[in-house]
């Protein structure tokens, strides 16, 4: 039954839809956090807003799907490729739901990454992996957050040297509304980069599967891929919502949004380098740096120290997971 490409092909989507259906809560939380905490939209229509522009930037860019299908490995050179990506796909989902259900804002292109790189170490050993590739990944990962976090420091900085003498009830109210534009051009960014991701993996196996040639994702991907990580979105990720907009720093309107648009404009930037990054880390890091420049006791370090670690682990236990599922899979299916 598992043999027929047909049907693992329509497994693999499913699975790659369900990822990123659980990517639209779990990532998507982080996007809208700031607005919903400093009460500039109400919790629903902080959603609506953030399914509707998750799905029209996750239409307009390709250049990282094709990152993540082609520069961790070769999927014309490997054999069961098809079997890898489901590996990979239910590592990635797994770990997901793990630190959804803990509230703990993770990443879901570290777990992604992670579980692909496994899920190709244990069906072809190291050498199938292609590790230039994999590490220019890996250093846009660890390198957008610092960035990401000077970008949050450097701007509520400029904030509160521009407006030192203005009237803290006025300034609230403006920065509220701003927060509404914010809030869409931080979901459209995580739209053009994170829903890109399960459009590569779809597409690797795909090319896996000898359904087509290269890596040019199929309008009917880029069409599912948008709509699953919409509804996720409308769904909600209310616990991570609670961690990330209650739990760094006490946000007011000017904090979230320096926040928002610091972290916009590096997802927006990657995804023009055509780099997956992690909108958790970016913008869990630019809330950090915004909370340092009023003073470094507004951040609640215990909870950023709980977030570092979960990005951490994430890269190493997700590659160990999906070495597991994969030889599971090969077991039961003997190949």
């Amino acid at each position: 039954m598992f043999d027929s490409p047909v049907i693992l092909i329509a497994l693999v989507v499913l699975l790659a839809l369900s990822f990123d259906f659980i990517n639209g809560f779990h990532d998507t939380a982080n996007s809208i956090a700031t607005s919903i905490s400093t009460k500039a939209l109400p919790p629903w229509g902080a959603i609506i807003l953030s399914a509707v522009m998750n799905f029209l930037g996750a239409m307009l860019f390709t250049g990282v799907a094709k990152t993540i299908g082609g520069k961790i490995a070769d999927p014309l050179n490997l054999d069961h490729g098809m079997y890898i990506v489901a590996a990979a796909l239910i590592s990635g989902i797994v770990w997901n739901l793990i630190t959804w259900y803990y509230g703990i804002p993770s990443s879901s292109s570290h777990a992604l990454i992670g579980s692909l790189a496994g899920a190709v170490i244990a069906a072809a050993g190291f050498e199938a992996v292609n590790f230039k590739g994999f590490f220019t990944i890996i250093e846009a990962l660890i390198v957008s957050p610092l960035i990401a976090f000077s970008t949050g420091y450097i701007i509520m900085l400029l904030i509160r040297i521009i407006f030192k003498n203005a009237h803290p009830a006025k300034i609230n109210r403006r920065f509220r509304f701003l927060q509404i534009f914010t809030a869409a051009f931080q979901a459209f960014c995580h739209g053009t980069n994170d829903a890109q991701k399960s459009m590569g993996i779809i597409t690797f196996a795909l090319v896996a599967g000898g359904l087509q040639s290269d890596l040019e994702v199929p309008f009917w991907v880029k069409v599912s891929c948008a709509l699953a990580m919409a509804m996720g979105t409308s769904v909600g990720g209310w616990k991570i919502i609670k961690t990330v907009g209650t739990q760094i720093i006490k946000l007011e309107p000017s904090n979230g949004f320096a926040a928002d648009i610091g972290s916009a404009l590096i997802i927006i930037l990657a995804t023009l380098f055509k780099l997956p990054v992690s909108t958790t880390h970016v913008i869990s890091s630019s809330i950090m740096g915004v909370g340092t420049a009023k003073r470094i006791s507004a951040v609640k370090w215990n909870t950023a120290e709980k977030i570092v670690l979960a990005w951490m682990i994430t890269l190493p236990v997700t590659i160990i997971f999906a070495c597991l599922t994969y030889w599971v899979i090969s077991i039961i299916l003997k190949i």
